[in-house]
């Protein structure tokens, strides 16, 4: 023991005093950021819309675990499989932190026999990335997603996924915006009378998913440099990924020589035209955009691809107009929960996730141009005395509010000044003000002041509860 004691003495000797001690840099990882009450309250309200949607569309809620093994994540994104955060070895098992909710979700149904669900998972996914933060992409960040699994009939799943996307977008009012779609079998049919090897499809179509932010020459560029792929068969690629529309696309491409003797992407038509006669039932083809360029570089996409897009918007308040790119996206996805399953058994499934990270930067630089004050707290009342000596009154009436749900604070002082704790009120929000005073305490009342307005009124003590009840549900 008095060696090992007289070396450790030794090793403290030539690590030296505490003077030279190193200066902890205090900051967020790279691609992660930290989210104060005014930041949060912005998140909760987006949260709360897209939540309500996906209830109201009958959706059940689930969660999984933030980290998964590895072999479960591999070999399921394609190109981005590189992005995935790995851990180290522990107890045995080799993690991943998950990349997404849907390969998860795929194991979930998978491992738990389940062939039926409609469910919606809000959670935080991990990128090994680069990422640019000033639009909305981050390291760690929330995914929304909803998804439909089970063997239905064609589109029908599919049409109310894209419906979802509409009210959301709608709902959040981010301005103008296009859902583009496509179809998977499309692509591939489309590949196939191009002349691209059917070994090269996912590389090439990871290639064309880079059309929203590439010109065509650079990847056009890309596929025959890098990707070893002909010429001719680019150019051909070229025709028709520089097409998009509507109902008359969709009948032109039925019509095409070329294509319509594909079978697979026959098919991918036939669906997308059955899809377009859906959405118009539902009243939304007119922010729909029928999309060939579109091809969502993920692997496990079967049929049906959608992205929803906001279109440029000029802001007076923004000298740069705000540009953040896809704010959703999703797909069908019929064979992902086959792979899990020992018996290869299949679950249709089809789903959408809504960008919450992109969609917060946009409401918050909104705020931040139009000054709103955004509430950080639900308070509804504050207890506050008029004289010294009420503190004893003070706590006795706000455990009645808190026991009967209310939402009610004080200031933590023996005898606050009536003014500062009427101040605390204008600073924060709070909408109304219970005054205890000697006289209100004799005539078993409680002074209600309504902080907008100034106006005061006299409620007797056990109508207070109700009293607040009706006044803040009018705020």
């Amino acid at each position: 023991i008095a060696k090992e004691v007289a070396k450790l003495l030794e090793m403290k000797a030539q690590l030296g005093t505490d003077e030279g001690k190193h200066k902890f840099v205090l900051k967020t990882p790279k691609g992660t950021r930290d989210f104060g009450p005014r930041e949060m309250a912005i998140r909760e309200r987006a949260f709360k819309a897209i939540i309500a949607c996906f209830r109201r569309h009958g959706a059940e809620v689930i969660d999984t675990p933030v980290f998964e093994l590895k072999e479960t994540l591999m070999g399921k994104y394609g190109e981005d499989s590189k992005l995935i955060y790995d851990l180290k070895d522990q107890g045995g098992e080799l993690l991943s932190l998950r990349y997404d909710l849907t390969v998860p979700f795929a194991r979930y149904l998978a491992m738990n026999k389940i062939t039926n669900i409609k469910r919606y998972h809000i959670a935080k996914v991990y990128r090994r990335d680069n990422p640019a933060m000033t639009r909305g992409r981050y390291r760690e960040f929330y995914q929304c997603d909803f998804d439909i699994a089970g063997q239905f009939d064609p589109m029908i799943p599919d049409a109310e996924c894209l419906k979802i996307v509409h009210e959301i977008l709608s709902d959040l009012q981010l301005g103008d915006f296009v859902i583009k779609v496509n179809d998977r079998r499309i692509l591939d049919g489309m590949f196939a009378v191009c002349g691209v090897p059917d070994s090269r499809f996912r590389t090439i179509c990871s290639s064309v998913d880079k059309l929203d932010k590439m010109p065509w020459e650079e990847v056009r560029s890309e596929m025959v440099g890098e990707k070893g792929l002909s010429p001719e068969a680019a150019d051909r690629i070229g025709e028709y990924v520089q097409l998009h529309g509507g109902l008359e696309l969709i009948e032109q491409l039925l019509q095409d020589p070329k294509l319509s003797q594909n079978k697979v992407a026959k098919e991918g038509l036939g669906d997308m035209k059955l899809l377009f006669e859906y959405l118009s039932l539902f009243g939304i083809t007119g922010k729909i955009s029928f999309d060939l360029s579109l091809a969502r570089g993920l692997d496990y996409y079967t049929g049906v691809i959608f992205e929803a897009v906001l279109l440029q918007q000029d802001n007076e308040h923004v000298e740069e107009p705000l540009s953040v790119g896809s704010v959703a996206g999703g797909g069908r996805y019929d064979g992902l929960v086959g792979m899990f399953d020992p018996k290869g058994r299949k679950v249709p499934c089809v789903g959408v996730s809504i960008g919450i990270e992109r969609i917060f930067s946009i409401l918050e630089q909104r705020l931040e141009a139009s000054e709103e004050k955004v509430r950080t707290t639900e308070t509804q009342v504050l207890v506050a005395s008029a004289q010294k000596k009420l503190l004893e009154e003070r706590l006795k009436l706000i455990s009645e509010l808190w026991d009967a749900g209310i939402k009610a604070e004080m200031l933590y002082k023996k005898n606050p000044k009536l003014l500062n704790q009427l101040q605390y009120c204008e600073e924060t929000g709070i909408p109304l003000v219970a005054i205890v005073g000697e006289q209100e305490l004799k005539d078993g009342v409680v002074k209600l002041r309504i902080v907008a307005s100034r106006e005061e009124v006299n409620v007797r003590r056990e109508s207070l509860v109700e009293e607040i009840r009706i006044r803040t549900s009018q705020c």
